[in-house]
Parts: structure tokens; C-alpha cells; sequence
């Protein structure tokens, strides 16, 4: 499955079906490990991308650990407003962002 075309309901398939799609971006990646319980690998990817994308990851990782403190730096980081809405809500919402700008721009 090509990654530029990969849409939600087929990365959250592969979630449920424990099979990582190939040469996703690392974000990606790092939501795609975090679903599936792996938050430290989630973090180490998460933590090499330096950008607001990265930042907003990172965020919502920090977040989901019940670090509230670093979630907010992270928040600023990525220029937004913390999350309060359910995280599973933030997942959907940070992958669905990141699935429509791959599918955009291919990248």
C-alpha cells in the first residue's frame, strides 16, 4: 500500500490488524506504535521531528502519559492550544491531519 495513498480507515485497520503499513512518515509511525501500546518507541521516533508536526505529537505523547506540564510546552512548541478533548479524539485528529497533507503533497 503506497503511503501518499493511505487513508484513515486503512491505517487504522493496520493498527487493529498489528501490521505497520511500509514507509510511512515518521510521525506516522510514531502514532502508528503508540496505538498499539509502544508509547516509548512512539516518543523516540516523536522526539526527532522537529517541527510543529513533531511538536504536536510529541504534545499529544506527553499528554497521554499524564504529563500535563511537558503536554503544554510541547502544545506551545507546535503553536496550539492544549488538548482537552479526549485523547483517542486527539489520535484520530492528529493522524487524520497528517494522512491528508501525505495524501496533498506526497510527502
Amino acid at each position: 500500500m503506497e503511503h501518499d495513498r493511505l487513508t484513515f480507515d486503512e491505517f487504522q485497520a493496520s493498527v487493529d490488524a498489528r501490521v505497520c503499513p511500509e514507509r510511512l512518515t515518521p510521525l506516522l509511525e510514531a502514532l502508528w506504535h503508540e496505538r498499539r501500546g509502544d508509547w516509548d518507541l512512539a516518543h523516540r521516533i516523536a522526539q526527532d521531528v522537529e517541527d510543529g508536526d513533531g511538536a504536536w505529537v510529541h504534545a499529544y505523547l506527553h499528554r497521554r502519559e499524564g504529563d500535563a506540564g511537558n503536554a503544554a510546552y510541547w502544545y506551545r512548541r507546535a503553536d496550539r492550544a492544549p488538548a482537552r478533548g479526549p485523547l483517542d479524539e486527539e489520535w484520530r485528529e492528529i493522524a487524520g491531519t497528517l494522512l491528508a497533507r501525505l495524501a496533498r503533497h506526497g510527502r
